[in-house]
């Protein structure tokens, strides 16, 4: 099947209220063009520079894409997904949640951001604790914080060869992301819960997932040698 046939598939396949964040991790501007004239909407991207060269080569057509940063966010090139992103996906300490809105104050804008949750105390992997105390008091921080404002939550899961194993850790992140939203942190609005990737999408969205972030399953293997 073609990259439009897949994805218009999995569209028409899992609920219209839950958004599908398309990861261009690769991924030629021939092949996000596709996946936007099927219906795409939002695109992610790991790396500044990838989602930089992208627009570059999407021209006007890279308006008609939200775009997310889903890679880790290294504090030099926050200036720059300012303004090639339209929210972050991957703020995991008040260190970096402060730089982000100082460096968006210094543009005038407010940068809409979600936590990273490392849901499985993973060593090699970015993100705050699953811990509701430590979520608390950093949310009670970043609700200060005057042009970022925390939108939603995001988490990896670990990578298994089985989707089943995701599912306890996709039900403790909407846990944390039910009981944020219960705290009702003036600032703060617990909208978005970005969970699940191409393996593991379907038990994401029974686990609560509102966001998913797709790329073999639609765009196929990924090539390294482009």
């Amino acid at each position: 099947m073609s990259i439009a046939e897949n994805y218009l598939k999995i569209r028409r396949e899992i609920p219209d209220t839950v958004t599908i964040v398309l990861a261009g991790k690769t991924r030629t501007p021939q092949e996000i063009l596709e996946a936007v004239e099927a219906g795409a909407t939002d695109i992610g991207h790991n790396y500044v520079q990838e989602a930089e060269q992208m627009c570059r080569d999407l021209g006007e057509q890279a308006n008609r894409i939200t775009r997310h940063m889903i890679g880790p966010l290294q504090t030099n090139k926050i200036n720059k997904a300012l303004h090639l992103f339209d929210v972050i996906q991957t703020v995991d300490s008040l260190e970096k949640a402060r730089a982000i809105s100082l460096r968006a104050e210094k543009a005038g804008k407010t940068m809409p951001v979600y936590i990273e949750i490392n849901i499985g105390n993973e060593a090699a992997k970015s993100g705050v604790a699953p811990d509701m105390g430590t979520l608390e008091v950093l949310v009670a921080e970043m609700a200060k914080l005057k042009h970022m404002q925390v939108t939603g939550l995001m988490t990896m899961g670990p990578l298994t060869g089985d989707p089943e194993d995701s599912r306890p850790h996709f039900r403790k992140t909407r846990q944390l992301f039910e009981s944020l939203q219960t705290l009702a942190v003036p600032g703060i609005t617990m909208e978005t819960l970005s969970m699940g990737m191409s393996d593991s999408y379907r038990v994401a969205i029974e686990e609560g997932a509102t966001m998913v972030r797709l790329g073999t399953v639609v765009f196929g293997a990924r090539s390294y040698n482009r």
